[in-house]
């Protein structure tokens, strides 16, 4: 009898324990006590080694490396805040680096070289192809090679908009490579969560932008971050149109309109993959969905080629490393896109871009199609895949 008061008195001090204890700090015992034998993590990583070991070769270790460690980040600052977080980036000791580019005698012959074999191998009866015209307006900044330095937080300025954006450096590449110029009206295809659409604001060269994204739950991400950085009367305004629609079908509502496309898909995010086991592609569960990828980024590039107009731009892009997310699907987007639908496209070459920015970011070499930043502990930007096409029927 002794032995039972005294534990219904100890049960009644633990309920009266749990009842002061505040509820952030209660831990509630999982059903599974043990971690999970084969996480999405683990996982990605036996599918690279099998993978990219013979893909990139002897550059796969150094790459790996990069991957699992912590990537680098860039600032694009906000043109539509004002001055103050410029000066902010200045003081930590970071530098633009679109201003920050090769001048040298040796690299401008190189990229005047590059240019000229690109004339020749890719030029259609003789026409030139267009130079390519960095927007001046675009700002990103980091930090040098090797310095692993973090940037703080952005703070808003007196209209509550943030001074800049944290994104990985390498992703303001394809919004540079699709040259937006005056006037034109642009296609963002998959725009969440918004750090490109926010570069191709940015530019303050667009005429009309459409941002357009599948899911909604990433819509809403990307519409806080507008929020966030863009004034509400060009959120508002005719400049802009924001919908959720399935991509893959673009096409067959407007076909032959914008003067520039970016298309950058979902892919299996590398980097993210290695890193994080939450919403993981390389979850168990979703392994039908992975294996649909390649055919959801050819879909999309199709329906982005389409939405293009004659002598219009489509800039493909992914954050992965794989050759069947990246140049197969451009191949096959290329075969299609003249087999169904009659419509000629022209690789643009990017060797210029990537001379202009060697000093920042670690290119793979020898791409037959299109240009790759890889992952490099000195620069540990990336991985970003781009390929330019050109529509000429």
């Amino acid at each position: 009898m002794a032995l039972l008061l005294d534990t219904r008195l100890l049960l009644r001090k633990v309920k009266d324990l749990r009842c002061f204890t505040p509820r952030r700090n209660r831990v509630k015992k999982k059903w599974a006590a043990t971690p999970t034998k084969h996480p999405p993590t683990g996982l990605a990583l036996q599918h690279f080694d099998a993978t990219y070991s013979s893909q990139l070769g002897k550059l796969w270790p150094s790459v790996r490396v990069a991957l699992l460690s912590e990537g680098k980040y860039g600032a694009l600052l906000n043109n539509f805040s004002d001055d103050s977080a410029l000066a902010h980036l200045e003081a930590q000791g970071c530098r633009d680096f679109l201003t920050d580019t090769e001048t040298e005698e040796s690299e401008v012959a190189a990229v005047e070289e590059s240019s000229n074999v690109s004339m020749k191998e890719s030029g259609i009866d003789g026409q030139q192809e267009t130079p390519l015209q960095l927007s001046r307006n675009i700002k990103c900044f980091v930090f040098p090679r090797a310095d692993i330095t973090r940037f703080k937080s952005a703070r808003p300025d007196t209209y509550g908009l943030l001074g800049y954006y944290l994104m990985d450096a390498a992703s303001v590449l394809p919004c540079l490579a699709l040259d937006v110029q005056e006037g034109h009206a642009v296609l963002d295809l998959c725009a969440a969560p918004g750090g490109k659409t926010l570069a191709l604001l940015q530019s303050q060269s667009i005429r009309f932008l459409c941002v357009n994204d599948a899911s909604v739950s990433r819509m809403l991400r990307l519409k806080k971050v507008l929020r966030s950085y863009v004034p509400k009367e060009l959120l508002t305004g005719e400049r802009l149109r924001i919908s959720s629609f399935d991509g893959t079908k673009w096409g067959e509502i407007e076909t032959n309109t914008f003067d520039r496309v970016l298309v950058d898909v979902p892919c299996t995010t590398d980097r993210h993959s290695l890193m994080e086991n939450d919403n993981s592609i390389f979850n168990k569960i979703r392994g039908g969905e992975r294996r649909r990828l390649p055919q959801l980024q050819l879909e999309l590039l199709l329906a982005g080629i389409i939405a293009a107009c004659p002598g219009g731009e489509i800039l493909y892009s992914t954050c992965t490393l794989s050759q069947i997310q990246n140049m197969s699907v451009v191949e096959q987007a290329i075969d299609m896109a003249r087999e169904n639908h009659g419509i000629q496209l022209q690789v643009v070459d990017l060797r210029p871009l990537t001379h202009m920015f060697r000093k920042t970011f670690h290119f793979a070499p020898d791409l037959h199609l299109g240009e790759m930043v890889i992952p490099h502990l000195a620069a540990n930007f990336g991985p970003i895949y781009m390929c330019k096409l050109r529509r000429l029927t």
